[in-house]
């Protein structure tokens, strides 16, 4: 075989185990890959990357009055900052929710996997 064949062969099975790596870490679910954004009721915008899907994630103190998810998994914000209680919001990937008129903000999410 010629160098450029075996070039050929080289990059296809790099690039095969490359895809089987990614998938297999993806698989994992172990980070929604993507990012939170939100606002706080003080007018500051908060950008979370590629948070764990495990777990509760604490809010600012003062909570979000908006939640924009571009993260490749579902959230789910709640009004407490343990992440239990009633009340709570389901927002899809690539959607955001704004806090309804007279409700208080949100203070923690969790990833839906």
């Amino acid at each position: 075989m010629s160098v450029t064949v075996h070039r050929r062969l080289g990059i296809a099975a790099g690039t095969a185990l490359l895809t089987l790596a990614v998938a297999g870490c993806s698989g994992l679910g172990r980070a929604a890959v993507g990012t939170i954004t939100y606002d706080t009721g003080q007018k500051l915008r908060i950008q979370v990357t590629t948070p764990s899907v495990t777990g509760c994630h604490r809010l600012k103190p003062v909570g979000a009055v908006s939640i924009a998810n571009r993260t490749v998994l579902d959230l789910i914000a709640y009004p407490t900052a343990d992440c239990t209680g009633k009340n709570t919001t389901y927002i899809a990937t690539t959607l955001s929710d704004v806090i309804a008129p007279g409700a208080g903000p949100w203070r923690s999410y969790s990833i839906v996997h």
